[in-house]
C-alpha cells in the first residue's frame, strides 16, 4: 500500500466555482436487461439497489459526454474555454489509448491556452482529479482548471455476463476549479492511497501491453470489465470507512460534523454499510445508484448535482467525498461548499 497525503495546508486553497453534468439520454432499465441475460428486476434492486442505467448510442465516445458536461460547467462558472489553463479528465474508457481525451476535449471545447492529460484511477478518478486540480492551483501552477470524470462503461461491458452488466451506465460531470476568496470554502484536505495486490479483482485483462489484442482475446471476451464480487465488496466497505476516519481524525472532525456524504455509486449494500461503520445518518448520505448505475468517474459529480437540484447540498456545507475504485484505488476529499 503507498499512501498520499498533502505535506500541510496549502497556501491557496481551491474551490468548485461550478458543477455540471450529463448523460445520454438513452435508458437501459433492468426489465430491459431480463431480455438480454439471466437476471431479474428484484435480482438487481436486492444485490445491488439499481433499476436503470443510461447508455450511449454507437459511435458516441467519452469525450462526447465530457464536452456537454464540461461547456455546461464552463457556462455556470461565467468564463470560458479560452480561461482553462489545465484539463484534467479521469477515466477507464478514452475514445482511445492515444491520443488522450484530455487532447480531444480540449480541441472539441477550443481551449487554446490549456495543456492537460488523463488520469487513470477507475471508480477514484474524479477524487484523484479533484485533488490534482486543487494541488495545482495551490502551488500557482493553474489559475483555473477543468476536472472531469467521464466514461462510458457500456464500451467494455460483456452483456453476456450478467455480474457485471447489470452494474455500470455511462455518463460524464465536469467542475471548474479555481482558487478560493475566502479560506472558510474550497478544497480542505485529501487521502489516497492504493493497493496493487487488488488489482486481478477488478480488471479488463486484454488490450495493453501484456495481453496485446489478438483473434483469441477476441474470441475469450477478455476485452471486457471482470470482476470477482465478494472481494471488491469486501475491500470497499473496509476502505470507505478507513480512508473517511483518517480524513476526519487529522481534521479533528466527528462524523457528525459532516453536513453531506456523497460516495462513489458502485453498491447501494457498499454506501449503506460505510455509513453504518462510519456513524453517518442515513438523511446525510447521497444515494442515487438506482437511476445511474456505477458510472466510474462520473457517479461522483452526478451524486453532488443531484444533492444541490434537491436543496440538499448548500453554501458552506462541509462535504465529504469517498471512493474505491479498481487498482485497488482508494481516495477522499473534504470540502467546504461555496
Amino acid at each position: 500500500m503507498v499512501t498520499a497525503t498533502p505535506a500541510g495546508r496549502p497556501a491557496v486553497r481551491a474551490r468548485i466555482a461550478s458543477l455540471a453534468t450529463y448523460v445520454p439520454p438513452r435508458v437501459l432499465t433492468n426489465a430491459d436487461l431480463e431480455k438480454m441475460v439471466d437476471t431479474s428486476d428484484e435480482w438487481i434492486m436486492q444485490r445491488v439497489g439499481i433499476r436503470e442505467r443510461h447508455v450511449v448510442d454507437p459511435g458516441v465516445a467519452t469525450s462526447d459526454l465530457a464536452t456537454e458536461a464540461s461547456r455546461r460547467a464552463l457556462e455556470r462558472a461565467g468564463v470560458t474555454a479560452a480561461d482553462i489553463d489545465l484539463i484534467l479528465v479521469a477515466t477507464t474508457t478514452p475514445d482511445t489509448l492515444f491520443p488522450s481525451t484530455a487532447c480531444l476535449l480540449q480541441s472539441k471545447i477550443g481551449a487554446r491556452r490549456a495543456w492537460g492529460f488523463d488520469l487513470g484511477a477507475a471508480c477514484s478518478g474524479f477524487t484523484y482529479a479533484l485533488t490534482t486540480g486543487a494541488v495545482m492551483i495551490a502551488s500557482g501552477a493553474s489559475r483555473r482548471t477543468l476536472v472531469i470524470g467521464a466514461d462510458v462503461m457500456s464500451s467494455i461491458i460483456d452483456y453476456t455476463d450478467r455480474a457485471t452488466c447489470v452494474l455500470f451506465g455511462d455518463g460524464a460531470g465536469a467542475v471548474v476549479l479555481e482558487p478560493a476568496g475566502a479560506d472558510s470554502v474550497g478544497i480542505i484536505d485529501f487521502e489516497h492511497y492504493i493497493d496493487g495486490s487488488g488489482g486481478p479483482a477488478l480488471c479488463m485483462p486484454a488490450g495493453g501491453s501484456r495481453m496485446p489484442a489478438s483473434k483469441e482475446t477476441v474470441e475469450k471476451r477478455l476485452h471486457y470489465v471482470k470482476q470477482e464480487g465478494p472481494t471488491v465488496f469486501k475491500y470497499a466497505v473496509r476502505n470507505f470507512e478507513d480512508v473517511c476516519r483518517v480524513l476526519l481524525d487529522r481534521n479533528g472532525l466527528e462524523p457528525c460534523q459532516i453536513d453531506l456524504f456523497v460516495p462513489h455509486q458502485a453498491n447501494s449494500r457498499i454506501i449503506l454499510l460505510a455509513a453504518e461503520k462510519l456513524g453517518l445518518a442515513l438523511e446525510k448520505v447521497v444515494i442515487n445508484i438506482d437511476r445511474y448505475g456505477n458510472t466510474t468517474a462520473a457517479t461522483i459529480p452526478l451524486a453532488l448535482n443531484d444533492a444541490i437540484e434537491e436543496g440538499r447540498l448548500k453554501p458552506g456545507d462541509l462535504v465529504l467525498i469517498a471512493a474505491v475504485g479498481a487498482g485497488f484505488t482508494v481516495g477522499a476529499v473534504l470540502l467546504r461548499w461555496g
